[in-house]
């Protein structure tokens, strides 16, 4: 059996930056160990799966099954990987519809082509406050000894949010180096799956970003994700009442970086904006 692959660069307009993703076209259900084992050999921090639905090919087709995996573990939600699986649809295979809609653990996804970007439809996950006491030991080997402002929690994503106090500025974010270890013997509980670090933009520069984040998961196996579109959910829900907006830009601070745009739309669910590029095609000979 042969299973078509792809490596896509996710939130960039260049190769070798944004969050790489593998891209696995599917035609039937495959064992559940052989999704774990090709994520395992992918080793990125995900690889997806498309599925077809209805007997529809890929090209005509207008709604896929998509599942996520880790190196260790499935995941419900990710975002960068749902671009890139929309980047193959739409432009290796030349899908004719407007909208994709993907079927997946966290519910339908749409995504959409605007431009040279593309826009997905996710839900907004708005974190609540997170007692700091309960988990500062998992704190101090987040950040160490870099004030903070606030920590939130989303059950929904399972991910902890830390807010560094804006007397911090982007250096600082990007000069943390938690280690993977500390991170998993301080925190044990199976509630989190990620740690999102984040910082408020300052107005003072022209980058124009409303806020920065890093993002860390060594409990799924990912040491950083580079850039990641199921943290924005979380993200775009703190600072949107934060900063009292609505559309946001964003900028992942990971040594790959990549650039997020955010639209909170009317019906309370948000558009995840960013461009995607395809640098590897092959085939996995199973």
């Amino acid at each position: 059996m042969e299973i078509p692959v792809f490596t896509v660069d996710a939130f960039t307009n260049v190769p070798f930056k944004g969050n790489p993703a593998a891209v696995c076209l599917v035609e039937n259900e495959l064992r559940h160990d052989l999704y774990q084992s090709i994520a395992a050999e992918m080793n990125l921090s995900e690889t997806a799966f498309i599925t077809r639905r209805n007997s529809m090919d890929f090209s005509s087709g207008a709604r896929f099954g998509l599942r996520w995996f880790t190196p260790t573990c499935e995941m419900p939600l990710c975002g960068h990987a749902t671009l890139a699986s929309a980047a193959v649809l739409f432009y290796m295979k030349k899908n004719v519809n407007p909208v994709l809609v993907f079927e997946t653990l966290s519910g339908e996804l749409y995504v959409r082509q605007h431009e040279e970007s593309l826009i997905m439809d996710f839900p907004l996950n708005k974190p609540k406050p997170q007692d700091q006491h309960e988990i500062k030991d998992l704190l101090k080997a987040a950040v160490g000894d870099l004030p903070i402002q606030d920590v939130c929690y989303s059950p929904t994503t399972k991910k902890l949010m830390v807010r560094l106090a804006d007397a911090c500025d982007r250096s600082e974010l990007v000069s943390l180096r938690p280690e993977a270890e500390s991170l998993l013997r301080n925190e044990t509980t199976g509630k989190i799956n990620s740690l999102i670090i984040t910082l408020k933009g300052a107005e003072s520069t022209q980058s124009g970003y409303d806020f920065y984040s890093r993002v860390f998961a060594p409990w799924v196996g990912v040491s950083e994700d580079p850039v990641t579109g199921s943290a924005h959910t979380v993200l775009a829900g703190y600072w949107s009442e934060k900063l009292k907006k609505k559309n946001m830009l964003a900028y992942q601070c990971s040594s790959r970086g990549g650039e997020v745009k955010l639209e909170i739309r009317n019906d309370g669910r948000l558009d995840i904006i960013g461009q995607a590029q395809i640098i590897l095609q092959g085939a996995l000979k199973i």
